[in-house]
């Protein structure tokens, strides 16, 4: 049986930081206003918090699976600072057709298919009535629906203020 943790996934380029194409070093990091509070806070509400986030940008060359590593290594470093924590960063490397031919491959965790959040919930034991996504592009949100969680597209701004606007049993936990 599963406890009932509650969980929010993130996409990564979009919704905790601005989707400048190919980010992969912390000091191309520009925060969306409210993403290092909101993860601050949640953690502190004891929310289990990951991060989902397609990078394609390893299969076409442009940098490497120990870069993307690196950078969620100091993302949370920062967050911690806001007293936060992403439990764990998903990603995938993938890309059919990929520059790199050990990445081209047509991968189960690539969004919209919904491998990633599937792996982050049988990991963590969290049902999936007590998770739900935040992501930036219809992809984002068509993943969740295909993992059978709630979806939620951000549509840009301050990110804890979109937090508000979520519908949520916020005594999941309790």
């Amino acid at each position: 049986m599963r406890d009932r943790r509650k969980a929010v996934l993130f996409d990564r380029d979009g919704v905790l930081n601005e989707d400048a194409g190919y980010v992969h070093r912390m000091e191309e990091v520009r925060w969306i206003p409210g993403a290092r509070e909101l993860v601050g806070r949640l953690t502190k509400e004891g929310w289990l918090l990951f991060v989902v986030t397609n990078q394609s940008g390893v299969a076409r060359g442009y940098y490497t699976e120990e870069d993307v590593k690196r950078l969620h290594e100091a993302m949370n470093r920062e967050f911690a600072r806001y007293g936060g924590r992403i439990t764990e960063f998903f990603y995938c490397p993938h890309l059919k057709g990929a520059a790199v031919p050990a990445y081209d491959v047509d991968c189960p965790c690539r969004k919209p298919k919904p491998g990633m959040i599937l792996t982050a919930l049988e990991t963590y034991h969290v049902e999936k009535t007590a998770a739900l996504l935040i992501g930036d592009s219809p992809r984002d949100v068509e993943a969740a629906a295909r993992a059978g969680i709630r979806g939620f597209l951000f549509p840009g701004g301050n990110l804890e203020a979109f937090w508000e606007t979520i519908p949520q049993e916020r005594e999941v936990n309790e």
